[in-house]
């Protein structure tokens, strides 16, 4: 017995197995920690302050990407107006990291985007997002080893100009390219990660900086070559803007993927010493720090060397070399060599952290879970996730694989903002217990005198605790209907968001058909965007999460997250066929592996549902009888 009708553990009423599929577990708190620590588990270090976070956002956000991608988006989108299309980008992924901070600091535990959505969404969207995660930090990771031998080689002399045994060598009869150099940088990575966290981040501070170095030479010797020559890159017939507004939003959507990696940060949530404070702080410290030297490097390289003259695989090193600085292609390859590294040490990080996560829940065996004694990290995940990326450094060339980074990491964004909107309208209004609190919760239920009416479920419904004691302002909306309204106009959004960007990127519908799409998608969208501007957010959205300390609130509740959402989906609707044929078998994969596996092992299965205004009173209760 308890308090609700039907508690979603264990599918053990009408609808039942939707109910496990749409269950969730309970948000971050004191007690929560409280209970988990009481279980014997070693728990992870509390090293972390402002400095480390900026160091892994900054090392894991600024990859070799920006040494190619200023040439690529200049000569085919951008044209002079590169740093405008970096800034549009910037402020697209300042509205994801909004989102990261108010979650991050609310519920600060290992997870990132699989912890938000299990909290807020449901253990099956959270699963198929943590798969999600997985497979984009383990391409990425391997895509990012692999990609330093070729830069290392041009510190030797050229391409062929590394030791035999790091260098790359074809198998002879199946053709395949062996890379011995990376899989050789994913193991000591590993094992650096493996001597704790604070250690980890002081050497990718170290070669954070390095890379910092290198960008700083770029702009302050560019500048000095620009002022020299006149800035000749930004004075040509076809004006700032040779593509026009199209162009420079086109190269924008490109470059927005050149700030993916911010949401490392997050992943360390539990081991940082104050995470209300420093998460959001870090998050929006290391995204300023990436945009800004976005912009300057940009700003200086389409000023020194008209954008249609850019080598599109060398356009920093080429810029320098035509005007007689060919040294300074050492130093780029120093800072590109730098750049992956850190990427490579941002990649394995949040990958173990999310396997650890995804065990404590039960969803996957124990064994990951596991938290080393001394070192204070899982050791075990860890050296999981660096033994498949090594595999897969070594022996698969996934460059052609990279896109699925791309969609795992949208995936992410776009149900962190979910999340966000979840939060503020629709927080979860039932919490879930071990089944060991039964008798504890049965002698809370017999003191309200709350009847119970069916005793093979976990209690009785909720529905009738009020939840908001304010008057909203239409009539249409009252006090038992409002969380209903609230979530139907977060349905009807997606849904409208949806319908919108895949009508104005299929080209191959005719145009009335997309014009009806375009209507119906946007009659959607601002029927939602109207209705959670006009109704109130939830009360109990204050009580959501740690609430001691100051939390960071997200501004601008509805429009941004929505913002955030429109922006996320358009571009993962436009990324190729392939690439979601590829991500798909893969969540299919994953869903075979919930059905058989994680839904019956996971924590909640035989979990007891209460409302969460009775959370405080059942843990009192608890801990008085064990004293």
């Amino acid at each position: 017995m308890g308090f609700l009708d039907c508690g979603g553990g264990g599918g053990k009423c009408s609808f039942g197995g939707f109910k496990t599929l749409v269950r969730r577990k309970q948000v971050d708190s004191e007690h929560a920690n409280a209970a988990s620590s009481a279980t014997g588990q070693h728990q992870l270090a509390k090293a972390l302050t402002v400095p480390h976070l900026i160091t892994i956002g900054v090392g894991s956000t600024i990859g070799s990407g920006v040494y190619i991608l200023v040439g690529t988006v200049a000569r085919e989108h951008s044209g002079p107006a590169l740093t405008v299309s970096f800034l549009i980008a910037g402020i697209a992924a300042a509205l994801s990291g909004f989102c990261y901070a108010e979650l991050a600091s609310r519920c600060p535990s290992a997870g990132s985007a699989y912890h938000y959505s299990y909290i807020c969404i449901g253990e099956a969207f959270a699963w198929l997002i943590g798969w999600a995660l997985m497979l984009e930090y383990t391409i990425g990771g391997s895509a990012v080893a692999r990609g330093i031998s070729p830069n290392l080689a041009l510190l030797f002399g050229g391409p062929n100009s590394l030791p035999s045994f790091l260098a790359r060598q074809t198998i002879p009869g199946i053709g395949i390219v062996v890379d011995p150099c990376a899989s050789i940088l994913v193991i000591v990575v590993t094992g650096l990660l493996c001597l704790g966290i604070k250690e980890s981040a002081f050497v990718q501070g170290i070669v954070t900086a390095a890379n910092i170095c290198a960008l700083m030479f770029i702009i302050i010797a560019g500048g000095y070559l620009g002022f020299k020559t006149g800035w000749r890159g930004y004075e040509l017939p076809a004006g700032y803007f040779p593509f026009g507004g199209q162009g420079m939003l086109a190269g924008a959507s490109t470059l927005f993927f050149a700030y993916a990696g911010f949401d490392s940060v997050t992943s360390t949530a539990e081991e940082v010493k104050n995470p209300q404070r420093d998460l959001p702080v870090g998050i929006g410290v290391a995204l300023s720090i990436c945009c800004t030297l976005y912009i300057l490097v940009s700003a200086v390289i389409v000023g020194i060397v008209p954008y249609y003259a850019m080598d599109p695989d060398t356009p920093i090193s080429s810029a320098f070399a035509s005007h007689g600085i060919k040294w300074a292609a050492y130093v780029i390859t120093i800072g590109s060599c730098t750049a992956l590294c850190s990427s490579l040490m941002g990649s394995l990080l949040p990958q173990s952290r999310i396997l650890m996560a995804m065990a404590r829940d039960g969803l996957l065996p124990s064994f990951f879970s596991e938290v080393n004694k001394s070192t204070q990290v899982p050791v075990k995940s860890t050296i999981a996730t660096g033994l498949l990326a090594t595999t897969l450094a070594f022996f698969m060339d996934v460059e052609q694989l990279s896109g699925m980074v791309s969609l795992g990491t949208l995936l992410a964004y776009t149900t962190v903002a979910i999340s966000v909107l979840i939060l503020r309208y629709v927080p979860p209004d039932e919490v879930p217990f071990p089944s060991e609190f039964q008798e504890v919760i049965d002698s809370v239920s017999l003191r309200r005198n709350i009847p119970v009416e069916n005793t093979e479920a976990y209690g009785v419904s909720s529905e009738n605790i009020p939840l908001l004691t304010t008057t909203e302002k239409y009539s249409f909306v009252t006090n038992g209907n409002r969380r209903k309204v609230a979530g139907w106009a977060i349905m009807a959004t997606c849904v409208g968001v949806l319908v919108l960007t895949c009508a104005t990127s299929s080209l191959s519908l005719c145009r009335t058909i997309r014009y009806i799409l375009c209507g119906i998608g946007l009659v959607l969208l601002f029927s939602g965007v109207i209705l959670l501007s006009s109704i109130d957010q939830d009360d109990a959205r204050h009580n959501f999460g740690h609430t001691g300390g100051i939390c960071f609130i997200c501004p601008l509740v509805p429009l941004l997250p929505i913002a955030c959402i429109l922006i996320n989906v358009y571009l993962l609707v436009n990324i190729s066929a392939a690439t979601w044929t590829r991500v798909s078998v893969w969540l299919v994969v994953a869903l075979f592996a919930y059905i058989f596996y994680g839904r019956k092992h996971s924590l909640l299965e035989n979990a007891v549902y209460v409302p969460a205004s009775h959370v405080d009173e059942i843990y009192e209760t608890s801990s008085n009888c064990v004293s």
